[in-house]
């Protein structure tokens, strides 16, 4: 009973904590190209990505100083105090900064989230918890979409930021009332290199960590370039993007918990193809399309996320079967996936965009990327 009591807090504070990254995720790159133009926001991400992986490597040594409630607090104050400051920034120098700064404290927090969500697990159905999980996150993602353009069209995009800070607020108040007895683990001390090594040895822990990268690249680069693409080239104003990614994200709500109870039964494998065998069709159909029909535009997103949402369950399915809380290098450098593709996204980008005759091609390239995912899947073994 009590683990089931500790698994809803961490459903609400994975909830709470959704509601702002969600607000911000996709007009991030936009606010960034006020201040340092569009040619140039990939390279922001990529200042905060390589210091996140960084320290990202080094969370064990910070979970076995502090705890993983106290890091977590901390962090999600960081995150408080950097929202505040996008809002009421007026120079280049503080947004960069504020963004950098919050780039970091939310890959922190994903991280200390699985450890709860692991050590509350025990003894149960991974795929079903984990899918159960990943559609409340998502439930998040999906109200955020449905009110974040009116927001901007009231109050702009330092209205976004401000009101995101006060869920914030609530997320902290979570662990300050509901989380301060939290036992942690024997965090095992493991040097990078054999973290590394770790991942290289076991050829199918290696294989799901680059689909899992690969799947990270996706959401990068969609995060950052089709709101660019939506409002700047198509012409679609925030109130009709912000109705476009409410139905984008649905299939998250819709798909992630049945997906995960299929995963325990049938294995990883088949639905990992599938995903990939819907998500690279309706990718490459992003760059024929220019026509700014909002229901179009609705559908083909719609399809790219049935798609992501079948690779992200199966993938998050598949790693934590045989990894466990204790495996915080495991871990983390598991969710290092995200700032990596953060990195590696913006690197491809930023020359091809100088190159390219047009934006849209960056989607084909997106394409080819997501190809080589479902080579790596072919290979894949299922966990027995």
């Amino acid at each position: 009973m009590e683990m089931q009591h500790n698994r809803k807090i961490i459903y609400l504070a994975g909830f709470l904590f959704s509601v702002p990254v969600a607000l911000t995720s996709y007009i991030n790159s936009s606010f960034l190209e006020i201040f340092v133009g569009k040619n140039y926001v990939g390279i922001i991400y990529v200042i905060a990505s390589i210091i996140t992986v960084w320290g990202l490597l080094k969370m064990p040594k910070i979970l076995t100083r502090f705890g993983n409630t106290l890091t977590i607090f901390l962090f999600c104050l960081l995150i408080f105090l950097s929202l505040i400051l996008l809002a009421l920034g007026s120079n280049s120098f503080i947004v960069v900064f504020a963004f950098i700064l919050y780039f970091i404290s939310i890959n922190f927090v994903i991280a200390s989230l699985d450890i709860f969500i692991e050590d509350f697990s025990k003894n149960s159905a991974i795929g079903s918890l984990r899918g159960f999980y990943l559609m409340i996150i998502n439930f998040a993602w999906v109200i955020a979409q449905m009110i974040s353009g009116s927001i901007i069209a009231k109050s702009s995009f330092q209205g976004i930021y401000l009101f995101s800070s006060i869920f914030m607020i609530l997320v902290l108040l979570v662990f300050i009332l509901f989380l301060r007895n939290f036992k942690d683990p024997e965090y095992k001390k493991v040097s990078i290199l054999k973290t590394i090594k770790f991942f290289i040895q076991n050829k199918h822990i290696s294989k799901i960590y680059l689909i899992n990268l690969i799947l990270k690249f996706f959401y990068s680069w969609m995060v950052i370039y089709t709101p660019i693409y939506l409002h700047e080239y198509l012409n679609f104003n925030w109130n009709e993007i912000g109705i476009i990614f409410s139905i984008m994200l649905l299939p998250f709500i819709l798909l992630d918990f049945p997906l995960g109870k299929l995963s325990d039964k049938i294995g990883e494998k088949k639905m990992l193809i599938a995903g990939f065998l819907i998500i690279i069709p309706s990718v490459l159909i992003i760059p024929l399309m220019n026509e700014p029909i909002l229901w179009l535009w609705a559908v083909i997103l719609f399809a790219t996320r049935v798609g992501a949402a079948t690779i992200e369950v199966m993938s998050e399915s598949y790693f934590f079967k045989v990894i466990n809380e204790k495996n915080a290098d495991e871990i983390s450098f598991f969710r290092n996936t995200f700032p990596l593709s953060y990195v590696i996204a913006p690197l491809i980008a930023v020359p091809i965009l100088f190159f390219i005759p047009s934006f849209e091609y960056l989607f084909f390239v997106l394409g080819a990327i997501l190809l080589v995912g479902f080579f790596i899947t072919l290979r894949l073994q299922d966990v027995k």
